[in-house]
Parts: structure tokens; C-alpha cells; sequence
């Protein structure tokens, strides 16, 4: 057994993890609906804060009026189920809707960023699901960074990846055919 010469006694010890993940959270037949239904809203260029090159996709925001009650529904109860057993995070909500995101080949991506800013909402845990079948693109991995390397995350149709909004991470380009995924920020009181 190590010894530890630390003087100090921590009475908690640090239980949020990096990610947790969901798999088959939705159908192929669900995720080709939402799919459809976005697409069918429209799509814009993506943007974000920081450089304009750090981002290129299409995007359309989705909210439970868009006939997708039944995904913030399922969306709910896995996130609370993981929070609960992975994070322990005080939350409230999805108060921002869901981000529908198109990446195609030959270059879409997202570079390394998080998903908090300051005086922005307060974002604690951040949500990826994925949407389309792995076997129609290339590329697009969605990569969580603790580390230097980074984690590939799992990219079956229909799996919720969940993570600390203050982790780092990407999705790198995609070099063939099209991702579709859905994301979103669960939102909490200020970090304490």
C-alpha cells in the first residue's frame, strides 16, 4: 500500500466523472424522424464566439413545440437517471432546446472548445446524441479531452453521451458522407 505523505483530510471525495453514456436512447426509426423533422424546419450556418474557423456545420434549433415533446421526455429521464449515478449535479432543465448539428464532407467540424462562458447561462452538463448510423460517414468523432490524447466517444445510432459542460472537447472533421447529431446544455444554480 502507497503511503501518503499529504497532512490533510478531505472528507468528500471528488465523484463526477468525465462522461456517462446511454446507448440505443432512441430508435433508428426515432432518430430518422428527428432527422427529418429538422431538416424539413430549415438549417443555418452554425457560429460561435471565438474564431469563425473553429466551427463549420448546419444547424436548427428543435423545441418540444416542434412535435419532439416525446424526446425532451425520453431526453429527462436518462439524463437524470445518469446525473444521479455519475455527476450529482444540482439541475433544472434544458432551458436552451435542442441544437440539431449537420456536419458534411469534406471538412465540417467543431475544434476544441467547452461549453460554459462567462455571464452566459449556467451550462453543467452537456448532451450528444447521436443520430445517424456510423457505417453512412467518416470522421466526425465526437472527442472528449481530460488529457493531452483525448476519448473517442461512442458513435452508435442512437446513443446519449453525457458530459461535465467545463470538459473539453471536438468533433473532428468528417472526410465522408454526413453526421447528424442533437445537443444540448443542461442548466443548474452557479457552481458552489
Amino acid at each position: 500500500m502507497k503511503k501518503n505523505n499529504n497532512p490533510s483530510w478531505n472528507f468528500y471525495l471528488d465523484r463526477v466523472n468525465t462522461y456517462a453514456y446511454w446507448e440505443k436512447a432512441f430508435t433508428k426509426e426515432e432518430c430518422e424522424k428527428i432527422i427529418k423533422i429538422a431538416k424539413d424546419k430549415g438549417l443555418i450556418k452554425g457560429t460561435t464566439k471565438s474564431k469563425s474557423d473553429a466551427r463549420q456545420s448546419k444547424i436548427c434549433w428543435l423545441y418540444a413545440s416542434d412535435d419532439l415533446e416525446w424526446v425532451f421526455r425520453k431526453i429527462t429521464d436518462i439524463v437524470l437517471n445518469l446525473n444521479d449515478r455519475f455527476f450529482q449535479f444540482d439541475i433544472f432543465g434544458l432551458n436552451e432546446g435542442l441544437q440539431f448539428t449537420n456536419y458534411k464532407a469534406p471538412s465540417d467540424k467543431y475544434g476544441k472548445h467547452i461549453d460554459r462562458s462567462l455571464d452566459f447561462t449556467i451550462r453543467k452538463l452537456s448532451l450528444s446524441i447521436q443520430l445517424t448510423n456510423p457505417k453512412e460517414y467518416e470522421g466526425g468523432e465526437l472527442i472528449l479531452h481530460e488529457d493531452e490524447k483525448g476519448e473517442q466517444m461512442k458513435k452508435e445510432q442512437g446513443t446519449l453521451i453525457l458530459f461535465p459542460s467545463f470538459i473539453l472537447h471536438e468533433v473532428k472533421p468528417i472526410t465522408k458522407g454526413e453526421r447528424n447529431s442533437l445537443v444540448s446544455w443542461v442548466t443548474g444554480k452557479q457552481f458552489k
